[in-house]
């Protein structure tokens, strides 16, 4: 970052934000650098090195040398990761969620955050997650500080921290040099259209990054036009969610120059594209790109405006297409006929498709049962998840026939058979492509194969 850039954030965000997170009177005496004739966050390279030791002991040490309030959460989270370098794990993800429901949580704030990141400095973590915590763009401050010291963290969870355009900024700044970071998530940080054109940019000099996650960031045509037209030539990044975009008018540029990107890039194998306003030119569009695109296997346009003609395109493209295990269509509007469709392919013609969601999709009960012969047939379609579509009799006496019969496992979809009164009817289960990706369950596995199909079959990093 250049020395003007880091002025305009010390004089004009960091100190702002750090009154309002705590009062004056509490704050540690200058703990961030003032602006001046170089960057505040160039490596020091003749710094003492950290201690190890326990991470326990050296939070404590570290708050009671800054005179910074300890945080009870973030303690007692150390003190797990302690125990289980004891019992000699490695390759530890610090999970510092703030919408933990099982333990007393006091969320993390950027003063936190200063402080926890001196803590990582540590062999045995290579990832980080403070989702749903209070950093703000201060907290982003000593992220980006974090990553350009790289250590070995390979996962870094953001999502849902208030963090805005200054600090979406730093963070992709920070990103420009590091070397060892594989998967970064701003799910939720209204970093908006500035902040997405830093991400855009950083995505030409970065070559280590493989998964990046902007969406619901509030990103705007412009940002997303720069991804798609650097994703044309960078071939590092295997996945990008670019969910939710704030788009304006009926034009479908969006969906028009991620397809252009998908004809020309050949590394990237997920691409989630939800909420893009996307209709049946749009999908004609995309399963154009899809005839020449041989590397995506996971296709989201889940939340779209895609109807039953939208249909014909990708049952088409599904007869030659041999590399999409993935795909989400829920919460579109492709009926009956668009069902018919896709079953009509599955059934003669495609054998690599593994995962289906049609999740509320208007669906009535003929074409439920055409997708059923589908499954029966076709077996390499594993999954399929039909909730929230029109189920009569035939439809719930025909699914549980599938998975009586072994041709559906129980948690390969979203429904399951009981009787009452003599009469077969389906119940929801919580399965499905990516039930896990807001929230992770209060008990159980967080990363179920059942929950999270979909990054189960297309495993792109180690996290959802």
């Amino acid at each position: 970052m250049t020395t003007r850039s880091l002025s305009r954030w010390g004089q004009r965000s960091m100190w702002r934000n750090r009154e309002a997170v705590a009062p004056a009177e509490s704050l540690p005496p200058s703990p961030a650098p003032t602006p001046s004739a170089r960057p505040a966050w160039v490596l020091a390279g003749s710094s003492a090195p950290e201690p190890i030791g326990r991470l326990q002991e050296h939070y404590n040490n570290l708050c009671m040398a800054k005179s910074q309030k300890i945080n009870p959460f973030i303690l007692l989270v150390l003190q797990g990761v302690d125990e289980e370098i004891e019992n000699g794990l490695e390759g530890i993800t610090l999970n510092i969620a703030g919408n933990n429901r099982l333990i007393p949580v006091e969320r993390v704030t950027g003063e936190d955050f200063q402080i926890l990141s001196r803590v990582l400095k540590n062999p045995y973590i290579n990832g980080l997650d403070v989702r749903y915590n209070l950093l703000s763009d201060v907290g982003a401050y000593y992220a980006a500080k974090l990553l350009q010291k790289q250590y070995n963290l390979i996962y870094l969870n953001l999502m849902f921290n208030d963090i805005g355009p200054e600090g979406g900024e730093l963070i992709a700044n920070a990103l420009h040099k590091n070397k060892i970071l594989k998967y970064l998530r701003m799910t939720g940080n209204k970093i908006e259209n500035e902040g997405g054109m830093f991400f855009a940019a950083m995505l030409q000099i970065n070559s280590s990054l493989e998964k990046l996650d902007l969406g619901d960031c509030d990103l705007e045509m412009q940002s997303v036009i720069a991804f798609a037209t650097v994703l044309t030539q960078n071939q590092n990044i295997k996945g990008i969610n670019l969910n939710r975009p704030i788009l304006y008018g009926e034009q479908e540029e969006s969906t028009v120059h991620l397809s252009h990107m998908l004809k020309e890039n050949h590394c990237l194998v997920e691409l989630h594209m939800s909420k893009h306003g996307i209709r049946n030119g749009g999908i004609k569009q995309l399963c154009d790109a899809l005839f020449l695109n041989k590397s995506l296997r996971y296709l989201d346009v889940s939340c779209n405006k895609i109807t039953c003609d939208g249909m014909v395109f990708l049952a088409d493209v599904l007869k030659s297409n041999t590399t999409l295990e993935v795909i989400d269509l829920s919460f579109n509007r492709i009926e009956t006929a668009g069902a018919k469709y896709l079953s009509e392919t599955l059934i003669s013609h495609n054998r690599s498709l593994k995962a289906l969601s049609v999740v509320s999709n208007n669906i009535e009960g003929e074409g439920l049962i055409a997708l059923s012969q589908s499954v029966k047939t076709n077996l390499t379609l594993s999954n399929i998840y039909i909730w929230g579509n029109k189920f009569d009799e035939a439809t719930c006496v025909e699914y549980s026939e599938l998975i009586q019969m072994g041709c559906l496992k129980p948690d390969n979809t979203d429904v399951e058979p009981y009787v009452v009164d003599g009469r077969v009817y389906l119940a929801e289960v919580s399965h499905g492509l990516k039930k896990h990706y807001y929230w992770t369950p209060s008990y159980g596995e967080a990363c179920s194969h059942s929950a999270n199909a979909g990054f189960s079959f297309v495993p792109v990093g180690q996290h959802l």
